[in-house]
């Protein structure tokens, strides 16, 4: 009876040295996912927009993307976030301020052909960027 106890003790042990061999015990441990994430593992951040910018999509796609760069209010990292739906892009201007969240790619990727772009637009200067779009809310004047 007391061999099986024993047994197990060791094993439990040789578990927890060999741990930091494996790289997504490394990674929760450390907190890297949450270090190099701009918005700090928060669901959304808010941010100031720099400038519009057009994106090339993958192959075997073509097309511009319409996006922005903006600065995260936290922290002060630059981002580049995707601005969904046909004409978004005219309802949002420079020094905008703007929400995002993330695009729901795989593992907290891109999200389909667009590169590098994680993050997606929700609202603009406090009022929903869909709503907008279809006519049922005007942008406020700041």
């Amino acid at each position: 009876m007391g061999k099986g106890l024993y047994a197990a003790r060791k094993l439990e042990s040789v578990d927890k040295s060999n741990r930091w061999s494996d790289g997504d015990f490394a990674r929760r441990a450390l907190n890297l996912d949450v270090k190099a994430d701009p918005l700090g593992g928060s669901p959304q951040a808010r941010g100031i927009a720099l400038e519009k910018v057009g994106i090339e999509a993958k192959q075997p796609n073509s097309g511009i993307r319409k996006c922005i760069r903006l600065q995260l209010i936290k922290n002060g990292k630059q981002i580049t976030a995707f601005c969904p739906l046909d004409g978004a892009i005219n309802f949002i201007d420079e020094h905008d301020e703007v929400v995002v969240e993330r695009i729901g790619g795989k593992m907290g990727g891109a999200m389909g052909d667009i590169p590098g772009v994680r993050w997606k637009v929700i609202s603009v200067n406090n009022v929903d960027l869909r709503q907008m779009v279809l006519g049922k809310k005007a942008k406020p004047v700041r």
